[in-house]
């Protein structure tokens, strides 16, 4: 059986994270959501793909907005479980969206409850194959990855794309991140994956190339941990610019004054005033093609 005989990737773009969909026999599974704004094409994407079959459950690898804001659509139109890691499920069940992370990045995840916890070292059955789940710390401590060792494939989610991986956001939080994601790319060099499918971007299979370069750049993260602070806003302000799609200084402003509010890691990295830095990262924005400018705002490109 080839890997993609009961596997689809709908592939999205960066607001929203690739849909996983696996086919039983009983009916359909779908690993991640995509963010909010998206949900009626998430929901008509999925509809589509799983052909009249009942989508049974939803399983989040970590409950990120851009992987968990499609959720409680998708429950409230077809009644599916909700599988999530256990690391948030405390926030998840108070919906805590300050430790979330929701509130202070601007970003929105409508309210869901879970019917299930996935935990490391499980293995769950899913498309007629069993997939092992794996801790993958780094981007975020609760996060997981799922191995299927018959087919050599990997749902990596962000812990590796195929040019780099996901915000280490512990480090903004003063929480060691860089050793995990160390720890979690030897873990996929380990299995050895014949396919990569990623939170984001196409599946691939130049596997030991992406760790090369993956473990090059924590390795350049570390010896300068302000440039996972600046790579940090820099995502942080394109992906809310991809949602809002015109920003001007103020609304970049505001954000980043979000961000810093409580978090002496990023206050330490930019003692300036977060108007200076706004400007600064508009600028850095429009010079990498992530933003046009347009006047004294900037907006998402066409």
């Amino acid at each position: 059986m080839k890997w993609t005989d009961r596997i689809r990737v709908i592939e999205r773009g960066w607001l929203s994270s690739n849909n996983v969909m696996l086919f039983d026999d009983d009916g359909v599974s779908v690993v991640d959501t995509g963010y909010v704004t998206h949900g009626e094409t998430t929901l008509r994407l999925i509809d589509e793909a799983r052909a009249g079959r009942p989508l049974r459950r939803v399983i989040n690898t970590h409950i990120h907005s851009d992987h968990a804001g499609g959720n409680a659509l998708l429950k409230s139109h077809h009644d599916c479980q909700i599988w999530i890691p256990p690391g948030d499920s405390t926030l998840v069940d108070r919906w805590d969206e300050a430790a979330l992370s929701y509130q202070r990045t601007g970003q929105q995840c409508p309210r869901f409850a879970y019917d299930a916890l996935i935990h490391p070292g499980e293995t769950l059955l899913l498309g007629g194959e069993d997939w092992l789940v794996l801790p993958a710390g780094g981007h975020d401590h609760a996060m997981v990855m799922l191995w299927c060792e018959r087919l050599g494939v990997l749902m990596s989610a962000d812990a590796l794309w195929q040019k780099s991986f996901g915000v280490i956001f512990p480090e903004l939080a003063g929480v060691p991140g860089f050793e995990a994601q160390r720890d979690t790319l030897a873990c996929i060099a380990e299995l050895s994956p014949q396919v990569v499918i990623p939170g984001h971007g196409a599946p691939f299979t130049e596997v030991e190339a992406a760790l090369q370069a993956a473990r090059s750049r924590i390795d350049w993260l570390m010896a300068e941990p302000r440039r996972n602070s600046d790579n940090a806003l820099r995502v942080l302000l394109a992906f809310k610019l991809l949602e809002a799609r015109q920003m001007g200084r103020a609304d970049v402003t505001a954000l980043l004054q979000a961000c810093f509010q409580g978090n002496p890691t990023l206050r330490s990295h930019y003692p300036d005033d977060p108007e200076g830095v706004a400007v600064a990262l508009m600028a850095q924005l429009v010079r990498s093609g992530a933003a046009q400018a347009d006047g004294e705002a900037i907006r998402a490109p066409a």
